[in-house]
């Protein structure tokens, strides 16, 4: 690790990157902002944006109940809870009870009602507030190994699950003919994006995720013409804004994610007319 550091500091000689807790959440960057943007395309194309929010949302469920039981790591609580939110939703809404915006936003409502109603309890909920913004500054060497074992995972699980996914969502009649299970493949997307966000949360803030999970994938879907190209100019616009917003925040010493997710905004807002221009 050390020498990674050194390598940095040769090859970065700015002054954010003189120090380690901005060495550290510029790995994280480079390691979470691929992830998040692959997966995103995914959501884009099942029309899924809102997905990510609910089950952003149920991560103060997560960690109250995790709390409640006697769960000491954060994380452990946060995914498993998160695996059980996904699939709840993702049941619920291929039964046809409701249209999925409306299970959705039951879902995200009730999530974060319930981790508020247990974490404020005697007012202690301070000591979590961070949860809503997150802080990429505090990651830690060890948590860059457990994303870097996320990212290889996540990409292993977006290849294997895109075009049975994709499929599903385009003809589902073709897709059973060729012996899709979508049921099966929409479950492990879900819990895929379950752990992927509940990874991010730490860092990225309840508030933000859905956010820096989809308008990277939006984006590329306004300069795409193939599924190639929007997975490619997804990861490549996830980690301009990640980076840029890193810097700027740095600069501007204000708060990293929102200052990430502004600048995947811009990149959005630009795309609209250059996507256009290209398509035309």
């Amino acid at each position: 690790m050390d020498f990674l550091y050194q390598a940095m500091d040769a090859v970065l000689p700015f002054e954010p990157f003189r120090y380690t807790f901005m060495k550290n959440a510029l790995l994280a960057m480079l390691l979470l902002t691929p992830l998040l943007a692959l997966l995103g395309t995914m959501a884009v194309n099942q029309r899924m944006a809102f997905f990510s929010d609910a089950l952003g949302h149920s991560a103060l469920a997560g960690v109250g109940l995790g709390m409640l039981l006697g769960v000491s790591n954060i994380t452990v609580s946060l995914i498993v809870f998160g695996i059980f939110w996904a699939l709840m939703i993702s049941r619920i809404n291929r039964s046809g009870s409701a249209s999925a915006d409306t299970i959705i936003s039951v879902f995200s409502s009730t999530g974060i009602a319930l981790g508020l109603l247990i974490l404020s309890r005697g007012g202690k909920f301070a000591s979590y507030s961070a949860l809503l913004t997150g802080d990429i500054l505090s990651v830690s060497r060890g948590d860059l190994l457990w994303l870097l074992i996320a990212l290889v995972a996540g990409i292993v699980c977006w290849v294997a699950l895109y075009n049975p996914l994709l499929l599903s969502a385009v003809n589902p009649e073709l897709a059973l003919s060729r012996g899709v299970k979508a049921k099966w493949v929409e479950y492990a997307f879900v819990c895929l994006v379950a752990v992927a966000v509940m990874l991010a949360i730490r860092w990225v803030g309840v508030l933000l995720i859905n956010a820096l999970l989809i308008l990277p994938a939006a984006a590329a879907r306004n300069l795409s013409r193939t599924a190639a190209q929007n997975a490619l100019f997804a990861v490549l616009i996830s980690l301009v804004a990640g980076v840029s917003g890193l810097v700027f925040a740095y600069q501007w010493d204000t708060g990293v994610g929102a200052a990430v997710v502004l600048c995947a905004a811009v990149i959005y807002f630009i795309s609209l007319p250059v996507g256009r221009l290209i398509k035309k």
